[in-house]
């Protein structure tokens, strides 16, 4: 019986390591990215029925008075700016990793959502509540999740995944392949056939980085 409980056991520990989007809210997993990306399931995409405001975002979450997005800035500055009244910022300096340049001032920087909102809804994100909606929107608990980068290369990219845009500093885009597949995979999202051809090529390119992550939902 001990031997049967100890096998037992020791299948779901290998389950939940290679489906980790199976797992409990919260749990925290340290797998190679090249295994993630070979659990992701693939699905075709649908837009059906998608709106941006069906993503509650920037919303201040802990009130103190700095919304998701200066929560952010604030991270990720490179040279900390002032805050001021209600979570003002003055001055600063960013790098955008994306295009490998450095802002001074906040107004230059999106933020942007590493997998967009709409293509969070087409692989998945569709048929979540509106709570789960808002949570991935303003996702702090992930660094990966959001990412501070110039207008000009949030807006270029827009809504594509990585078989139709990846960052113009290519040094960086094994990294972006990496939290990519963290994301889809952290939320429990879909990639689709061309997205997962594309992620596959640069999988046998970049290294096979082990990644820490919390199951989302």
């Amino acid at each position: 019986m001990r031997i049967l409980a100890t096998l037992a056991a020791t299948g779901a520990a290998l389950a939940t390591l290679i489906s980790p989007a199976h797992a409990d809210p919260g749990t925290t997993h340290t797998i190679p990215v090249r295994s993630l990306l070979n659990a992701l399931p693939i699905a075709d995409e649908t837009r059906a029925g998608y709106q941006r405001e069906a993503f509650k975002h920037w919303v201040d979450a802990d009130k103190d008075g700095c919304s998701t997005r200066n929560e952010v800035l604030l991270e990720e500055a490179v040279n900390a700016p002032q805050v001021t009244g209600r979570c003002t910022l003055t001055g600063g300096t960013w790098y955008s990793p994306y295009d490998d340049t450095y802002v001074d001032g906040a107004r230059g920087l999106d933020i942007d959502h590493l997998v967009p909102l709409a293509e969070s809804w087409d692989s998945g994100a569709g048929e979540w509540t509106a709570a789960e909606r808002e949570a991935y929107a303003n996702d702090l608990d992930d660094h990966r999740a959001l990412i501070a980068v110039t207008a000009r290369s949030n807006r270029s990219k827009a809504d594509q995944d990585p078989a139709t845009w990846q960052p113009p500093a290519e040094a960086y885009r094994c990294q972006y392949f990496t939290d990519w597949v963290t994301i889809k995979t952290r939320w429990g999202l879909a990639i689709d056939p061309a997205e997962q051809a594309t992620l596959s090529e640069l999988a046998d390119e970049c290294p096979n980085t082990p990644v820490t992550f919390e199951t989302a939902r």
